[in-house]
């Protein structure tokens, strides 16, 4: 097996060729269904990602997508789904993937096309605030009763123009 080696972040380990990404542009319903298994998998798994599928399948086809593909067990690995204005809808990995640095090369997808790049937390997701306060992101507001359930959110920023590529890159020491 090939493999490609990524330096000085702890969390990067080996990736193997067999791992694709791919774009799915506004407009296409490539892979939906597979985005939405996965996304149901962490909601069972974890209780976060709670979207009905009515919400998931239109914001997915309004947004672009950003996913990787491990082709030698035909899986998909992980996805973020972005609206035009660089705010991250979901986000997801996999947890056999995890720790394999495919969520920070999501964001940082997201960051290459967008000079600021925003989300919504769960309050009491700490996975998730752990990692985006690991890749820069900001606590910008805390916002009560954000989700259908009546939970709170933290609206969370990465960017202010040129700099993100740049805090991204330095953090996650890749140069491709």
């Amino acid at each position: 097996m090939r493999c490609t080696y990524y330096r000085a972040v702890p969390q990067i380990r080996l990736v193997s060729i067999n791992v694709q990404r791919l774009e799915v542009p506004p407009g296409s319903d490539d892979y939906v269904d597979r985005a939405w298994q996965l996304k149901e998998r962490i909601r069972r798994n974890e209780g976060v990602l709670r979207q009905r599928r009515g919400f998931f399948t239109t914001a997915y086809g309004r947004a672009t997508v950003f996913l990787y593909l491990d082709r030698s067990s035909d899986s998909l690995v992980g996805f973020a789904t972005v609206r035009r204005d660089g705010y991250i809808l979901f986000l997801a990995v996999d947890e056999t993937y995890r720790g394999q640095g495919f969520g920070r090369r999501l964001v940082a997808s997201v960051a290459d096309e967008h000079s600021t790049v925003t989300c919504h937390a769960r309050t009491t997701n700490a996975g998730a605030l752990e990692f985006y306060e690991s890749l820069g992101f900001e606590v910008k507001q805390q916002i009560d009763g954000y989700y259908e359930d009546g939970g709170d959110a933290y609206y969370l920023q990465l960017g202010d123009a040129p700099s993100i590529r740049e805090r991204l890159a330095d953090r996650l020491n890749l140069n491709e």
